[in-house]
């Protein structure tokens, strides 16, 4: 199968990914521990991600930019994850306030007296959750080194909230649960 892409042609099959223009061809292998290596077309060197230039040749490497799976979503994953935490702080503070005003003092009194401790503990407890999924979403886009752990634990309480919580939830497994997942994001952190 192939596909053009700008001024190249790239490509697909099974384990192997080409990207061809005038100038160079970049072969990228996947190996078996799903680590894309490029090399150039002329000299056949090793070459690192994201380089410009062979440093064997010295002829100009153009292609696609190859980024990882962790790279590509982790600051889209932290702004999902900031918003998910407001939705809560809205529906935190809106049902605070309806405990305390149609099931508080307010009220006509027809109501049960367990409703109002009810209604504000869930309230707390939603408060709660918005303010760690605002933590992991900002340890996310900092790349800091508990972002990854925070959000996966998060990830799987985020599950049971449908439909927000449980598309936030696989999206947050399927970027840091993908193969490298972790050696990936250790190199991001270590990056700054």
């Amino acid at each position: 199968m192939y596909s053009v892409v700008g001024s190249f042609w790239n490509f697909h099959g099974t384990d192997r990914v080409f990207s061809i223009s005038h100038e160079v061809v970049v072969i990228c292998s996947i190996q078996k521990e799903d680590l894309a290596l490029m090399y150039c077309n002329f000299c056949g060197a090793l070459l690192v991600a994201n380089q410009t230039v062979c440093n064997k040749c010295g002829h100009a490497i153009v292609g696609r930019t190859f980024l990882s799976r962790v790279e590509q979503h982790l600051k889209l994953l932290g702004i999902f994850w900031i918003a998910y935490a407001l939705l809560h702080a809205i529906g935190g503070f809106v049902l605070l306030v309806v405990s305390h005003t149609i099931f508080g003092r307010y009220g006509n009194g027809e109501h049960p007296a367990f409703i109002r401790p009810l209604l504000s503990g869930i309230a707390v407890f939603v408060l709660a959750k918005g303010g760690v999924s605002l933590i992991t979403g900002f340890g996310l886009l900092e790349r800091q080194s508990w972002g990854r752990p925070l959000a996966l634990i998060m990830a799987f309480i985020a599950l049971l909230n449908v439909p927000f919580g449980t598309a936030l939830g696989v999206y947050t497994l399927w970027v840091l649960m993908s193969p490298q997942a972790d050696v990936e994001f250790n190199r991001l952190v270590a990056s700054g």
